[in-house]
């Protein structure tokens, strides 16, 4: 699918019931971690980082986290032991948050007031990540977030799990709902809210099926995204990427983009990386 959408999804109502969005947003943490849907872009993460000199990864439009932990330490695993990362959202989600902290001994961090990730504020630093959300973004406030991370000179990977196919509907169709009936009760922390409004009245998984739906329709494939980064970015002071790659184990697509500043002899040395500070 070439073309794009600009459809309502669910979760991005101010609103919604934030029981309902804490669900849905639970489950798709649990699912994009249970198939480490992520796992492909570890290494142009690690690149990124290694690169940029930059320790923190500061995660915007967090939701519940999906994925975010087997990221962590895939990185930790691949030479970057003193990797950190902070979630964001404008509609943070402290409860489950809190379990990743407690289960990273504190490598994930949270930022527990809301954050625009247009306009981030400068007190939050590190190498933005964007998982599952940018599509949730319309072209205007997509280059918006791109040129906030170019005007604070902070590095930027954008990262959708999926690759944008007309079979991916068909999944969203009829094999998530049956595997988000087969695994709520597994899904912490746990929560009778979640469990009444996914069995009893069941607009949790109802929401999940619009909501991810739309969010195919929605999603930027990767020429959109570096026509989005050029324009975020007219004086090219970025290095910019996008493609898509495959994750091996369940033979899904992770669609990017990524960019880091470029290094010229203009460069205040104060901005370039500090070489040797992340193990390489």
């Amino acid at each position: 699918m070439k073309f794009r959408l600009q459809l309502f999804e669910f979760e991005d109502l101010p609103w919604f019931p934030k029981v309902i969005r804490a669900g849905m947003m639970d489950y798709l943490r649990f699912t994009i971690s249970l198939l480490r849907i992520y796992q492909p872009i570890v290494p142009l993460l690690r690149e990124a980082l290694v690169r940029t000199g930059q320790p923190h990864l500061l995660e915007l439009c967090a939701g519940a986290g999906g994925g975010t932990e087997g990221v962590w330490r895939s990185l930790r695993a691949a030479g970057l032991p003193d990797v950190r990362v902070t979630l964001s959202d404008l509609y943070p989600q402290p409860a489950a948050w809190q379990l990743l902290h407690e289960r990273t001994q504190g490598g994930i961090s949270f930022a527990p007031a809301p954050v625009d990730a247009t306009a981030v504020p400068t007190g939050l630093v590190g190498f933005r990540t964007v998982f599952s959300a940018f599509h949730h973004f319309p072209s205007a406030a997509a280059e918006a977030m791109l040129a906030d991370a170019v005007r604070q000179n902070a590095g930027i990977g954008v990262f959708e799990g999926a690759g944008k196919h007309w079979y991916e509907l068909l999944l969203a169709w009829l094999v998530l709902p049956v595997v988000q009936l087969l695994t709520t009760p597994f899904i912490r922390p746990f929560s009778l809210s979640r469990l009444f409004f996914t069995y009893i009245i069941p607009l949790i998984p109802l929401c999940t099926i619009w909501d991810g739906t739309v969010s195919l329709l929605r999603m930027y494939p990767p020429a959109q995204l570096l026509a989005l980064a050029r324009r975020a970015d007219p004086e090219g002071q970025f290095q910019w990427q996008a493609g898509k790659v495959r994750n091996p184990l369940t033979r899904s697509e992770v669609t990017y983009l990524i960019g880091w500043p470029r290094v010229t002899e203009q460069t205040p040395a104060a901005a370039r990386p500090r070489r040797g500070y992340l193990a390489t």
